[in-house]
């Protein structure tokens, strides 16, 4: 029960409408309740009831709450409030900025605002007409994606090369769930993959999905009938979603995405900011672990999270995936060059084909992970795994012929493959192949006389090179040339001379210990 006396703030609430209904009600007779703080303040007022009554509520106001009235504006504020709407519509021109239109101001208002308080006017008008709606989604209806403004990266580790990989944001609104990807490129073909493998993350496919006009999707933006890459249609028919588009320079038709970008700015960005990636993949496993965490992670203040209300809500509503993922496939004619490797234009990277096929006309099919060379008669002759590096080689070592194939074998040559090779043909091959490979101050010149060592058995065998080894092995240095020398004259068959007598004939330049005395 409100007492007497108090506060006249704390009935406020109470329209003077009321009053005056109560008041024809009940005139002459006393008001109880809250009703007795306004009678004594009516009756304070010297007003009798039928005057008040003809009062609108601001005018009791001021009477009774003895309220201040608001002061009358100033000629120039009531003059800068009509020309706002006029300042308004000339921002939104390009190259216009509040210092201009201020320029323009005060050359027609000498008496006019300062810089400061008309850049201060302005700005209190502009964000009075700021006003935002609160849009309720229902579960399984909409995927929002965008592309976040920052980039991510990894170390290229063949050139130490930073490589700039934009990210990708998916949201669905309804529950804020969230996938996150870095993708290769922004290209169409990239982007389209990545939408595919953002359902499968989710489990299901929305009724919409809501691009910003990008123009990898959208070929003529328009706010009513965009229109869309016929890809994109093909994507949108494959997975038996809508494709729609927001209005041209209006993010907040997809502010569930913007928001998620932010927040993918401070949950998965900071974890990340202080790693470093040697790979896309890696890069990716990387995003796609903070991004769980992300989901798991309760709302704060709330006793659920991003998951919990996308399994209970939101995924019973999606839509079956498709038995097959959409892949674009991409075609390209190309001849072989003389380095029997043929060039994807899109990329710049070569890829081998088998050294037979030089000067043959051919044709790439390629998707984003693949790519396959066929002949003319659609008889494939080779297959790799895409990859994106500029003026780059991929090749497998059977395309290649027998010289170059040897060449290769050759750059992995190391001790540990001579010594395996030696220790298969016996202990004395495998302790001469160990001398042989310290006596170089650089190991690798070594290698060439080791490789010529074991091609000695092709020509003399195991036994032989066994026992010229162990021949070898009596003097203090052992070549490929000693050794060679050794078989051809069969001193390998020869045997060893352990006890050998010196037998030094008496002459005159031999002296006795008296030469010494």
């Amino acid at each position: 029960m409100c007492q007497s006396g108090s506060e006249p703030t704390l009935f406020r609430g109470v329209s003077f409408a009321g009053m005056r209904g109560q008041f024809g009600r009940n005139r002459g007779s006393a008001c109880s309740g809250i009703y007795n703080d306004y009678v004594n303040l009516i009756q304070g007022c010297g007003k009798k009831n039928r005057e008040l009554l003809k009062l609108d509520d601001e005018q009791l106001a001021v009477l009774v709450f003895k309220v201040k009235p608001e002061p009358l504006k100033e000629g120039r504020y009531v003059d800068l409030q009509a020309r706002m709407e006029y300042f308004s519509n000339e921002l939104k021109k390009p190259k216009t900025t509040k210092q201009v239109l201020w320029e323009e101001y005060i050359a027609e208002v000498p008496d006019g605002y300062s810089r400061s308080q008309f850049c201060e006017h302005l700005c209190r008008y502009l964000n009075s007409r700021k006003a935002v709606m609160h849009f309720e989604h229902d579960p399984g209806d909409l995927t929002e994606f965008d592309f976040a403004g920052d980039p991510l990266y990894y170390v290229d580790m063949e050139t130490g090369e930073l490589i700039k990989c934009p990210v990708l944001v998916c949201r669905l609104p309804c529950s804020a769930y969230t996938y996150t990807e870095a993708l290769a490129s922004q290209r169409r073909e990239h982007l389209i993959a990545a939408l595919g493998r953002a359902f499968i993350y989710f489990g299901g496919v929305t009724r919409e999905v809501k691009t910003d006009n990008m123009k990898q999707i959208v070929t003529k933006a328009n706010r009513y009938e965009p229109r869309f890459d016929v890809l994109a249609e093909q994507w949108a028919l494959h997975y038996d979603t809508n494709l729609t588009a927001t209005r041209v320079k209006k993010p907040r038709d997809k502010a569930g995405v913007e928001s998620g970008v932010n927040t993918t700015y401070y949950r998965i960005y900071a974890p990340l900011r202080n790693k470093t990636f040697f790979n896309l993949a890696e890069l990716n496993q990387a995003i796609s672990q903070e991004n769980e965490k992300l989901n798991r992670q309760h709302f704060q203040g709330l006793d659920y999270s991003r998951y919990d209300k996308f399994t209970s809500l939101e995924k019973p509503c999606l839509r079956p995936l498709p038995e097959t993922a959409f892949v674009i496939k991409n075609s390209q004619s190309a001849k072989v060059g003389p380095n029997y490797h043929v060039k994807l234009s899109e990329d710049d990277h070569f890829y081998s084909v088998p050294d037979k096929y030089i000067t043959h006309q051919v044709v790439i099919i390629y998707d984003t992970d693949n790519v396959e060379i066929y002949l003319a008669n659609h008889h494939r002759i080779a297959c790799h795994k895409r990859d994106y590096r500029k003026r780059g080689y991929t090749t497998l070592v059977e395309h290649m012929p027998p010289a170059h194939r040897y060449y290769h074998v050759q750059k992995g040559w190391n001790q540990e493959y001579f010594l395996d090779k030696a220790g298969l043909i016996g202990e004395n091959t495998l302790a001469a192949m160990k001398v042989m490979l310290s006596q170089k101050i650089i190991v690798e010149h070594a290698y060439q006389s080791c490789k010529g060592t074991l091609r000695l058995v092709d020509k003399y065998g195991q036994q032989r090179l066994e026992a010229a080894c162990g021949r070898a092995l009596l003097g203090s240095k052992i070549s490929y040339t000693l050794l060679s020398n050794i078989l051809s004259r069969n001193l390998d068959r020869a045997p060893l001379q352990t006890n050998i007598e010196y037998n030094i004939p008496e002459h005159g330049n031999l002296r006795g210990s008296h030469a010494y005395e």
